[in-house]
């Protein structure tokens, strides 16, 4: 994606339809995905008689159930969410609010120099402080910072916390923001020009109990090779679009410390950062103990740099997912008192079954399709294909409205996208199990 020179943020384009509130098109999404379920389950009952003959009854309904039947409700309820979703105006198009920009680095003195850059960059009318929090660096991050500090002009205050970890750097950061907002941002990850005004419009847009903002985080180096291509698409269509989809239903599951927007009060009063590998996540989590409520904003967008070598994609992967085992632990469904809430982190209950069910069945019963045993992989398996191609079309038109309204150009990536639709899931299911591996055995958790 490339930026085109523009200073003025044209919204994307309003619908004039009959309000439908929250619950209501909770519901309707709702009702459609269990009849898609319903009718893959009817078409379905020969596939499931066939491996029955081969793994019995039991076995059989779990396999067909968690690579077919609720991967296709999952798919189907997000594809309608989409289609109903309409982000409301900003109430303020260009707020003047003090913040703060919070960042936690550990040897990124090669890149925190442009980070800081971007921020000088800002079009927006507020002062903007930054803080940032050097973890025990060894390659000389907080000289780079002050220096580009100083050459940018950036009110920075510099600290430095010897323990090693990203909690303790941000909760050292928290101690010291005297505004009422604040935003975290990675030190390798790239502001566009109008991402903080966009994002401090969203919750200044927001009910009061609305106690953060999850940026809109999309990959920057996607050029380096097959891999960044293939994650180039899962942070424009996959990611964007779950996150969208839980926005919409005002429960973002995570407000991503690569960019977010907080209230500083209550991420002080919920006891800031825990020390996890998943911090990030379980403090969005712990917001929704409290019943308060997490947005999305897909006009705050940020660039960040994405893993381009598989070793470092593993880690990555697998901390998410350990990270999100332990958000069930500190915050689970059962913890919680709104019920999309309560919904939305049981969809994550569902998650590691599915992982665990590509894993060990789905690809080896791909393996066995080029053999011509259709008992795993089939015709039926491909259900699920339609319905990604919807969620693609429908992402893809609201991504590229954003990214006209931002000046912004969406870059051809067929090759990348070809490979993220065939092979990006039998990539990921795999790190996942062996992160959720990792969380129960309590391996060495490593921050980068």
């Amino acid at each position: 994606m490339e930026t085109r020179l523009n200073t003025e943020t044209k919204l994307p384009p309003s619908y004039k339809t009959v309000y439908i509130p929250v619950i209501y098109k909770f519901f309707i999404a709702q009702s459609i995905a269990f009849t898609w379920m319903i009718f893959s389950i009817r078409i379905s009952i020969p596939w499931l008689k066939d491996l029955s003959s081969v793994v019995g009854l039991p076995l059989a309904v779990f396999i067909i159930a968690f690579i077919a039947y609720i991967p296709g409700y999952l798919v189907a309820f997000v594809a309608v969410s989409l289609l109903l979703d309409r982000q409301p105006p900003f109430k303020e198009k260009n707020p003047d609010l003090h913040v703060t920009i919070l960042i936690a680095a550990r040897n990124e003195a090669a890149k925190i120099r442009n980070t800081l850059k971007y921020i000088a960059n800002q079009d927006y009318n507020g002062k903007i402080d930054v803080i940032i929090v050097d973890n025990n660096s060894t390659d000389g991050t907080l000289e780079a910072a002050q220096k580009a500090a100083n050459e940018y002009g950036l009110n920075c205050t510099f600290l430095f916390e010897p323990k090693a970890g990203k909690s303790y750097a941000l909760n050292t950061g928290l101690k010291a923001i005297k505004t009422e907002y604040f935003m975290t941002l990675d030190a390798d990850t790239l502001l566009h020009k109008k991402a903080v005004n966009n994002i401090v419009a969203r919750i200044l847009s927001s009910p009061s109990d609305v106690c953060a903002v999850a940026g809109h985080v999309l990959a920057r180096n996607s050029r380096d090779n097959i891999l960044t291509r293939m994650q180039e698409w899962d942070y424009f269509l996959g990611i964007a679009s779950l996150k969208r989809m839980q926005g919409l239903y005002q429960g973002t599951l995570v407000a991503q410390g690569a960019f977010s927007l907080y209230k500083t009060d209550v991420v002080r009063e919920v006891g800031g950062w825990d020390d996890v590998i998943g911090e990030d996540i379980v403090l969005t989590w712990k917001f929704f103990e409290k019943g308060y409520r997490v947005f999305f904003e897909p006009l705050a967008i940020a660039f960040t740099e994405v893993p381009n070598r598989f070793k470092h994609f593993t880690r990555q992967r697998s901390r998410w997912t350990r990270g999100m085992l332990e958000g069930l632990k500190k915050a689970g469904p059962w913890k919680q008192e709104r019920f999309l809430a309560i919904f939305l982190l049981g969809i994550d209950i569902l998650i590691p079954l599915i992982d665990l069910a590509f894993t060990i069945f789905w690809i080896p019963g791909l393996v066995l399709a080029f053999f011509g045993k259709y008992y795993i992989v089939g015709p039926y398996t491909l259900l699920v294909l339609p319905l990604n191609v919807l969620v693609t079309v429908i992402m893809y038109s609201f991504q590229k409205n954003i990214f006209d309204a931002l000046g912004l150009r969406v870059r051809r990536n067929r090759i990348g996208y070809t490979f993220y639709l065939l092979f990006y899931q039998i990539i990921h299911s795999p790190i996942s199990v062996m992160g959720y591996i990792q969380e129960i055995f309590k391996l060495e958790r490593v921050w980068k």
